[in-house]
């Protein structure tokens, strides 16, 4: 039987950028609710170690997300775990109505969208088995690990290029592998890549599956010619990288909303979306880059200005009207308060 939520804040998604949001609306005294599809953690779930979030020089992605959610859960954030969501949407009276996929509805005047984003996979034997074993689908994250290793990177876009360019800092040889006979790329990311004496570039050739012992990890890939057949096992390669594409997980938000060329959400610099009272964090969200530390710094940013906002819902009053409420508390969310403990 379906059943219904009433929260101040309903927070969608469990990665780094939820549990943060959720730490500081929790901390603020709001009735907090995250509903992930699966156990919390997100992306980090898939990554074996993590030598970039400040104060962990080394830690185990899954150590992470349990410090995260038992931080959050300390100051009285509800976790509703392997529950899907089907929708959000905002009501005419100006509240939001989540909807799963089987029916429940959690009602708010606030969410927070962190719903991250799917990395294109190749599809191919052993990536699965062996990502954040070899595997990785995200350069700064993961490049330290491979320092004077011999690695491939699949793509051809202006991702995989760059990327390929940046690894050469660390790995002492990197293969491009494009599966068409010429590059996507920006002629000037093609030109840096043609003139990188570490990178070799491989046409016309797919990845055909990452070999690996289950106690060691990635030991090699195996690889295809499209145009001759040819097939080769690349026994030098311990690391493949994946840059052929990224999805946005927004497809759970009704009606139109801003965002750029990519399908990513346009925020504000308070993280609300073009839709008041819906509020963007994390991998979702259009910038720059995608890091752990950069999702807990948007989340932090939407919490509090997720309170701001709900304060001056509760301070315009009932009596005034929808649209009025809502420009009052637009306003209040923008204001810095200065220090924020």
């Amino acid at each position: 039987m379906a059943t219904e939520h009433q929260h101040d804040v309903v927070i969608i998604g469990a990665g780094p950028a939820g549990m943060t949001a959720a730490l500081y609306t929790g901390r603020a005294m709001l009735r907090t609710v995250v509903v992930e599809k699966g156990e919390p953690g997100g992306e980090l779930l898939n990554t074996e170690y993590l030598d970039d979030v400040i104060g962990f020089p080394k830690i185990l992605g899954r150590d992470l997300a349990e410090k995260f959610a038992t931080h959050a859960q300390h100051f009285g954030a509800e976790f509703h775990n392997f529950v899907n969501v089907h929708r959000v949407a905002k009501l005419p009276d100006g509240t939001f109505e989540t909807t799963t996929d089987i029916g429940d509805v959690y009602r708010s005047p606030v969410v927070i969208v962190t719903a991250g984003g799917i990395p294109t996979k190749l599809g191919i034997p052993g990536e699965l088995e062996y990502a954040g074993r070899g595997v990785s689908y995200c350069a700064i994250c993961d490049a330290n690990f491979f320092k004077d290793h011999v690695i491939a990177v699949a793509g051809g876009g202006d991702a995989a290029c760059e990327e390929a360019d940046y690894l050469t800092r660390f790995a002492k040889k990197v293969y491009l592998i494009h599966r068409r006979g010429e590059f996507r790329a920006s002629a000037l990311l093609q030109k840096h890549v043609f003139e990188n004496p570490k990178i070799e570039v491989m046409f016309n050739t797919v990845a055909e599956e990452v070999v690996g012992d289950p106690g060691v990890g990635m030991t090699a890939l195996r690889v295809k010619h499209v145009v001759t057949g040819e097939q080769k096992l690349m026994s030098d390669v311990t690391g493949l990288f994946v840059f052929i594409g990224f999805r946005p997980n927004t497809g759970i938000i009704d009606g139109h909303f801003a965002h750029d060329e990519m399908g990513y959400v346009k925020t504000d610099d308070a993280m609300m979306t073009s839709i008041p009272g819906l509020f963007a964090a994390g991998d979702v969200r259009s910038q720059l880059t995608r890091q752990v530390t950069t999702a807990c710094g948007d989340a932090t940013t939407a919490a509090i200005a997720a309170d701001k906002y709900l304060k001056g819902l509760r301070e315009a009053g009932n009596g005034a009207s929808d649209s009025k409420r809502a420009k009052e508390a637009i306003e209040t969310s923008h204001v810095s308060g200065g220090g924020y403990s």
